[in-house]
């Protein structure tokens, strides 16, 4: 497995695993967007792509938490694994690249919100620095069932 920077080229892969994540249950997202609704939405840096072999596996990106200046170092993680590729570590190497990409681009705070159910997700982002900020219970519906958040972020050594 490769990690490389996510580009124009990978949409239609970076798309797909989009497509099979509209359940609700890994996102808030209700559909996905095209190339230029994607690409407004997050950084214009730290954007990643697992690749194996010829496929795209996986893809991060960090979205600002805020258009205020005094927020500009604070983003908020996004992570996606295609179908069938748990547990192959795409999830921790993108993110421990996205944490390097991060710092690279003055990026003080990254903070990820979870929802509650995702126990491996959670010790996932535990295990490489991120830490309990708190709960929001019931803040959001997906299918129509109210969901509770872990909200979790990381404080960089590096900048801030």
């Amino acid at each position: 497995m490769e990690i490389r920077n996510l580009l124009a080229e990978h949409w239609p892969a970076v798309k797909s695993i989009y497509e099979g994540i509209v359940t609700g249950h890994a996102s808030f997202q209700a559909f996905p967007t095209d190339w230029p609704g994607w690409d407004s939405r997050y950084l214009s840096h730290s954007r990643l792509v697992a690749i194996e072999g010829d496929r795209v596996i996986g893809w991060a990106a960090l979205a600002p938490v805020s258009t205020r200046s005094v927020y500009s170092g604070v983003a908020e993680v996004n992570i996606y694994i295609a179908t069938g590729y748990p547990g192959q570590k795409a999830g921790e190497s993108l993110l421990k690249a996205l944490i390097d990409s991060s710092e690279m681009n003055n990026i003080w705070t990254l903070q990820a919100n979870i929802f509650f159910e995702y126990d491996a997700i959670l010790k996932m982002h535990a295990s490489i620095g991120f830490r309990l900020i708190g709960y929001r219970e019931r803040i959001c519906q997906t299918n129509g069932v109210w969901r509770d958040l872990i909200v979790i972020e990381r404080r960089s050594q590096k900048v801030g």
